[in-house]
């Protein structure tokens, strides 16, 4: 059974709540679905579930499932997770990558090779711009839980329609998603790579804010 607490929370937080001080998200592992006024472009959002006039488009996990190789596991949680969502940069934040590849041509947004020319960030002002864009339309709920991965399978495999999810879903979006993000990068690649400082500004603004 899916909680509730995801599919019809007590409310939903925005970027100024999630980041501001103190923080109404906690420091424990747990599941986060991300609720949107405007739907990106390419996106269909017809069969996805509705909370009033927010539609919800993605699911995520913090920390990651342990690797099975005896890796060291992820020390993230909810807290760090979505702040890194909210203001973090494309490199660091699937979400963020997905909806700047999405929104490149209404927010004139490019995505570009950074420091060692093996991450890809939209720079500045890019992500600042998708930082506004998210102020606007993403809103988020969470729970915790001792073992987010196995909510989220349970999530993926229930029939829930999440166009902005592509590890694990296997709805026919993932295949457009995919195309978007590869071109983006093969654009990228063409072009020279860039400074990461301000990569490594934001970085340290999400680190100082946990």
């Amino acid at each position: 059974m899916i909680p509730d607490g995801l599919l019809d929370p007590a409310r939903l937080w925005s970027r100024s709540e999630v980041l501001g001080t103190p923080s109404p998200v906690p420091r424990s592992p747990g599941v986060y679905a991300w609720y949107f006024d405007q739907v990106p472009p390419g996106i269909s959002a017809t069969r996805c579930h509705r909370l009033g006039d927010r539609t919800l488009l993605y699911v995520g996990i913090s920390p990651k499932e342990p690797p099975k190789n005896g890796a060291p596991e992820s020390r993230q949680t909810l807290r760090s997770r979505l702040r890194t969502h909210f203001s973090g940069n494309a490199a660091g934040s699937t979400l963020r990558l997905t909806l700047g590849c999405l929104l490149s041509a209404s927010l004139g947004l490019a995505l570009r090779r950074v420091g060692s020319g093996r991450r890809y960030t939209f720079t500045n002002p890019g992500e600042r711009e998708l930082d506004e864009w998210m102020a606007r339309n993403a809103f988020v709920a969470w729970i915790t839980a001792d073992r987010p991965w196995d909510i989220e399978r349970q999530l993926l495999g229930s029939g829930l329609v999440l166009p902005l999810n592509i590890h694990g879903n296997s709805s026919g979006s993932t295949k457009t998603l995919s195309a978007v993000r590869s071109a983006a990068k093969r654009n990228a690649d063409a072009l020279p790579i860039l400074p990461d400082s301000g990569g490594l500004r934001r970085v340290r603004e999400v680190v100082d804010g946990l």
